[in-house]
C-alpha cells in the first residue's frame, strides 16, 4: 500500500468540521508515523508558502523531488496542501501539534526541517520571511540553535558554508572528537535509519545532499588538521 493511499485513508477519517490538525493527534505510532511525516511536511509547506507570499512552480517541483508524487496521487497531495492553507490555525499551532506527535523522536523532526529547507530553497532564494518561519518552527521542535545553524549552513548556499558549522562542532575540538560527530551524522543519515524513525521511503532522498555536505565538511576539516 503506497504512502498516498494511506494518506487518503487518513483524510477520509476526518469527520465533518475537523481540520487537518486533528490528524496530528492520531498519527503517533508506526506505520502511521510515516503518513504523519508526509502530511506534516505538506502542511507546514503550505503555511510556509504564505511566508514569502508566493507559491512558485519551483516550490511545487521541489516538493515532488522530495516525495515523488505519482501523477494519479497529485489530487491527494493537493487536498492536504489546501486543507492546511485554508485552516485558520497558524503555523505555530501546527508545529506544536507535530512536535507532540513525534514526541522524543527529535531526529525525525530534523528530517522534517530538512525537507522544509529543500522546498524553501527551490526558487534559488532564501527569503527573510522563510528564515523567520523556519527559525520559529525549529524552536518549537526543540532544535538547538547550533543544530539549526548547521542545517542552514548546509542547505542555504548564500555563502561558502563553514565546515565546522556543518558538522555542529567547533575549531577548538580535538580531531578525534570531530570524527565522532561526523560518523554519528553519517549513521543518522542512512536511509534504513531514517525509515525506521518514520521518514517514508518516498522522502529519503532528502538525505543525499546532507550526506554529501557532511562528507565534504569532514574532508575539509581533516585536511586542515593534518596539513
Amino acid at each position: 500500500m503506497s504512502i498516498w493511499t494511506r494518506i487518503t485513508q487518513a483524510l477520509s477519517a476526518l469527520t465533518s468540521g475537523e481540520t487537518l490538525g486533528a490528524l496530528f493527534d492520531r498519527l503517533r505510532t508506526p506505520p502511521e508515523r510515516s503518513v504523519a511525516f508526509t502530511i506534516a511536511v505538506i502542511a507546514l509547506s503550505a503555511k510556509m508558502a504564505k511566508a514569502d507570499g508566493l507559491v512558485t512552480r519551483a516550490e511545487v517541483t521541489a516538493f515532488r523531488e522530495v516525495f515523488h508524487i505519482p501523477a494519479e496521487e497529485e489530487g491527494n497531495a493537493a487536498r492536504v496542501f489546501n486543507l492546511a492553507r485554508q485552516d485558520v490555525a497558524g503555523f505555530e499551532e501546527y508545529a506544536r501539534r507535530i512536535s507532540t506527535m513525534f514526541g522524543e523522536n527529535r531526529e525525525a523532526l530534523c528530517d522534517l526541517m530538512e525537507g522544509l529547507f529543500h522546498i524553501a530553497m527551490a526558487d534559488g532564494q532564501y527569503h527573510p520571511a522563510e528564515d523567520a518561519f523556519l527559525t520559529r518552527v525549529s524552536e518549537i521542535f526543540g532544535m538547538s540553535e547550533n543544530r539549526f545553524r548547521s542545517m542552514r549552513g548546509r542547505l542555504v548556499p548564500d555563502a561558502v558554508p563553514d565546515p565546522y558549522d556543518v558538522l555542529g562542532v567547533t575549531p577548538d575540538m580535538d580531531l578525534r572528537e570531530i570524527r565522532k560527530h561526523w560518523r554519528q551524522l553519517v549513521r543518522d543519515s542512512h536511509p534504513d535509519v531514517m525509515i525506521a524513525r518514520g521518514v517514508p521511503e518516498e522522502a529519503v532522498k532528502i538525505a543525499e545532499k546532507r550526506m554529501a555536505a557532511i562528507n565534504r565538511a569532514w574532508d575539509e576539516i581533516s585536511a586542515r588538521e593534518t596539513a
